[in-house]
């Protein structure tokens, strides 16, 4: 299982890792709250692509094999709106939270589903003292790609990671959140304890972090820099 934040690169590493070496990846996605939940209760995997501290988590509680933990790439929390629409002014804290005020609409992940930009940018909002402002006008999504509801011009903005803006189209990334608000995430690829095939999980692993594949995780915004 996979953090949706990586699903466009581990698709296609599945997919360049199957037509290499003949072994077929079969990837599944969701919130790292959700991806938890499957291998605390033992689901049949393994590989595991989490965040950092999530991964480390698991290891310590006996699901992911220990020091098979490897980067596999950083991404940071972004806003994108339609394309064609005028880009607004996230500069700064305060330039942010004017444009947040003046939209008509919002889109980010659930908080409760245990997505990382879903909890952060909630926090953010808190912050910038805006959060209940903002509830009437936001719609919250449990995953996969809100940016497609930009796309579709049924949300004016959404907040989400930048590698999970990029991949879809008819929206335009505005930028990432100014340094003050940014969370960036280090997504880190491990063996489970529960895999039956051990040795291809760790040459999968090893092909996604390879030098061969970083610029397919940079196309992905999956090589964020502050």
């Amino acid at each position: 299982p996979s953090a949706a934040a990586v699903r466009s690169s581990a698709t296609e590493g599945a997919e360049a890792f199957a037509k290499e070496t003949g072994n077929t990846v079969t990837p599944t996605f969701g919130t790292v709250g959700v991806i938890k939940l499957k291998l605390r209760d033992g689901a049949p995997a393994d590989v595991a692509i989490m965040t950092d501290a999530a991964i480390n988590e698991m290891a310590r509680q006996g699901a992911v094999v220990i020091g098979s933990q490897t980067p596999i790439g950083r991404t940071g929390i972004g806003v994108a709106v339609r394309e064609g629409a005028p880009k607004p002014n996230i500069g700064s804290p305060e330039a942010l939270k004017t444009t947040l005020l003046s939209v008509k609409s919002l889109v980010y992940v659930d908080p409760s589903h245990g997505g990382t930009s879903g909890i952060h940018f909630a926090s953010v909002l808190e912050r910038l003292g805006i959060a209940e402002a903002m509830k009437p006008k936001t719609r919250l999504v449990s995953g996969g790609y809100p940016a497609e509801l930009v796309a579709k011009g049924e949300v004016e903005l959404v907040v989400h990671q930048i590698s999970e803006i990029v991949p879809v189209k008819g929206v335009t990334l505005v930028g990432p959140l100014p340094k003050e608000l940014q969370k960036t995430t280090v997504y880190v690829a491990g063996v489970t304890v529960a895999s039956t095939a051990p040795a291809t999980a760790r040459a999968f692993i090893a092909f996604l972090a390879g030098p061969a594949f970083k610029a397919k995780l940079a196309a992905a915004g999956l090589d964020y820099r502050e």
